[in-house]
């Protein structure tokens, strides 16, 4: 094999793992939106210590991390013991990552991705926010399980495993960045300045929803 010949398969590789590490965590980025979640993370730790704030954002952060890397692994267990083919998960999924994506471009960013005033309220009575509802429901839903559930299943090799591992990492990696400055971003984007991005992310989610949808039903009638 020449030296260019090596230079040019190794170019393409360097490509393809960049191109599926910006797809996953822009997926995940997209679907999480901690941007989005900033008002309601200021809302459960308004009478919090800045220290107990960053603690809150660290802890976030990890759940995430924990839910999102069991369900990569663990999601096709689970689809085997229900029945359940990937692609009726990938519709599914389709279909909750568009809802959400419609709450997003709608600014029913709290109620639509699952967290009600009830349990809001109870959660500023508790002492620990981080699990529920910060990282279950808000972040970590039924979205980004189910997109990485298909992933794992899309992308069999294993350097492709640890790509989508390091892109979570970085995602989560970015929530905790995202709920720690959330008092810089707040007062830098405004209210209005929140609802802005998050209905330019609602839209690039539903974007990716309607992909996912797509995509199966032309594997489930065989369409080429």
């Amino acid at each position: 094999m020449s030296t260019r010949l090596h230079f040019l398969i190794l170019r393409q590789n360097k490509s393809a793992v960049m191109d599926l590490f910006i797809f996953t965590f822009g997926a995940l980025f997209s679907v999480m939106n901690p941007i989005g979640s900033v008002p309601i993370f200021l809302s459960l730790t308004q009478d919090d210590s800045k220290r107990s704030k960053k603690r809150t954002a660290l802890w976030t952060s990890i759940n995430v991390l924990i839910i999102l890397i069991v369900s990569f692994f663990a999601g096709r267990y689970i689809l085997n013991f229900f029945g359940i083919s990937i692609d009726v998960l990938r519709i599914a999924g389709g279909l909750i990552i568009c809802m959400s994506a419609y709450g997003l471009l709608m600014g029913a960013t709290g109620k639509q991705r699952g967290v009600s005033k009830k349990v809001t309220s109870d959660a500023q009575h508790r002492s620990d926010v981080s699990l529920t509802p910060l990282a279950i429901p808000m972040m970590a839903g039924p979205g980004a399980m189910s997109l990485l559930i298909a992933m794992y299943q899309d992308y069999p090799g294993y350097l492709d495993k640890v790509i989508i591992i390091s892109a979570i990492l970085v995602s989560c990696l970015s929530i905790f960045i995202v709920l720690r400055s959330s008092n810089y971003i707040s007062q830098l984007l405004g209210a209005s300045g929140i609802v802005a991005v998050s209905r330019i992310v609602g839209f690039l989610v539903m974007a990716i929803g309607i992909q996912y949808i797509i995509n199966s039903l032309l594997i489930i009638f065989k369409i080429e």
